[in-house]
């Protein structure tokens, strides 16, 4: 059942419509929201809202419980492909808990919160940018992992990073409904404005196997076998940043395990048609981000390492 959840006039004879489509089954007391679209050029979720529906209905006897999919909370940014809300030049992710008596993107922000707390879990599907290539994985907040990280190992996802809570920028809709006691787990993963149909698969039988645990289906759907993530409290998280500008060359292929001293890439000059920087490793390690966009200036992001502790 497709159910409205914002229907606001905007100038011009246009409207912000949300919507979310809800399929109940059973006498199961138990609700998962499963939110995208925050960020209107990330669009690797709305895959995953797709096939999940589908997989849904296929066995909908088999559901016990509450299942709530939001495609789109920043329609007109997926509409445009632009991150914010272009209307209104807003980032969305950073106007929450909202007001009820702010102006109309604030009191949509508010109305938005009112609809997810009270769930048992919340999904809050990202994508990465244009730039970069992540990994399937969960970002939860120091704060919640003690609680939340038995919940995202079970997501067929491959890395936990959990943030420490100076970094957690708390007008983000997760660390909202995380303040709220609504457990809320923030996936990220694939490119912005492209769709990774491997990776949406693979969250969709990590919802599935979540659901399961939490006894919302009332036989097990089959699965394929679902990953034990690793988990960044065992280990560090490097950041690698290009010291010159330039044209990149990864010479590795997103998510490798790379050695310390291995080349990542080079960074060239097309006009003198010379190497300015071999980007090695720093570490051992997993490859979890990696920029697929060529053109990179001093200080871009280019890679990620997760590097494991080793033992004295």
């Amino acid at each position: 059942m497709i159910k409205t959840i914002i229907s606001d006039g905007l100038p011009i004879d246009e409207q912000l419509l949300i919507r979310k489509q809800t399929l109940q089954n059973g006498n199961g007391k138990k609700r998962i929201c499963i939110v995208t679209g925050i960020h209107g050029d990330e669009l690797e979720g709305q895959y995953v809202c797709y096939e999940l529906i589908r997989r849904l209905r296929e066995n909908i006897d088999s559901l016990n419980g509450t299942v709530d999919v939001y495609p789109a909370l920043n329609p007109l940014g997926v509409d445009s492909v632009t991150r914010g809300i272009p209307t209104f030049d807003l980032d969305m992710n950073r106007i929450f808990p909202g007001e009820i008596q702010g102006h109309q993107i604030e009191n949509t922000a508010y109305r938005i919160v009112q609809d997810l707390k009270g769930a048992d879990m919340v999904l809050d599907i990202h994508a990465s940018n244009i730039f970069l290539r992540e990994m399937p994985q969960a970002r939860i907040n120091v704060k919640t992992s003690e609680k939340l990280i038995p919940w995202a190992q079970l997501l067929n996802i491959d890395f936990i990073w959990i943030h420490d809570a100076a970094t957690v920028l708390e007008s983000t809709l997760a660390h909202t409904l995380n303040s709220l006691k609504t457990p809320t787990i923030v996936v990220e993963m694939g490119i912005g404005m492209r769709i990774t149909r491997e990776y949406g698969d693979r969250l969709v039988d990590g919802i599935f196997n979540m659901m399961h645990k939490m006894k919302m289906l009332k036989k097990n759907i089959p699965l394929e076998k679902v990953a034990n993530p690793i988990v960044s409290t065992s280990g560090e998280v490097c950041f690698l940043n290009a010291d010159y500008s330039g044209v990149i060359l990864p010479q590795v292929k997103h998510s490798d395990w790379v050695g310390k001293g291995e080349l990542l890439c080079q960074i060239v000059d097309p006009l003198e048609g010379k190497v300015l920087q071999d980007v090695l490793s720093p570490v051992d390690g997993l490859l979890f981000t990696l920029r697929t966009y060529p053109v990179v200036y001093e200080g871009s992001l280019i890679a990620r390492i997760f590097s494991e502790k080793t033992k004295a």
